[in-house]
């Protein structure tokens, strides 16, 4: 792979966390793998042979989940986004990533590992720029009402 790959610090939870993200790209209709993780030699941070990196790609996309400790824990200030075509494809990845988290709003979720999640449907974009303001408004005051995005009450607004 190339590009650029999404880093996640976790506190020893890195092989944990690659299982559960292929699991529930999975369960939600989507690609998923887990690369061979990297484990520590001798000179490593932590015992060696403890995985230090897991690496998985989740639709397309690279994620490096890396075993750094407790000194960086997550924040709602870097979120994930997952795009759906149809509710099906948002209500899947809503259970599948909030199972053992925590349900926020506005499509918001924070999973088992504390990391956050947006969950949103592609039409909401196109909604909330609609030529006609008031319309684009009734779209934003339903979304902030909601926990999982509902297309079509979003789209009835």
């Amino acid at each position: 792979m190339g590009g650029i790959a999404t880093c996640l610090w976790l506190d020893g939870r890195a092989e944990e966390a690659a299982a559960f993200y292929v699991a529930a790209f999975r369960r939600a209709g989507r690609a998923a793998e887990a690369g061979p993780p990297l484990r520590q030699g001798a000179e490593g941070p932590g015992p060696e042979g403890a995985v230090l990196v897991a690496t998985v790609t989740l639709d397309g996309h690279e994620v490096v989940l890396l075993n750094g400790g407790p000194a960086f824990p997550f924040s709602p200030a870097v979120s994930l986004t997952v795009t759906c075509e149809e509710q099906a494809a948002v209500d899947r990845f809503w259970e599948a990533l909030s199972e053992g988290g925590e349900t926020g709003r506005c499509g918001w979720l924070t999973d088992r590992f504390g990391l956050s999640w947006q969950v949103v449907p592609r039409v909401l974009p196109e909604l909330l720029r609609h030529p006609d303001r008031a319309r684009a408004d009734r779209v934003m005051r339903a979304m902030m009402g909601m926990t999982r995005l509902d297309i079509a009450a979003l789209e009835a607004a």
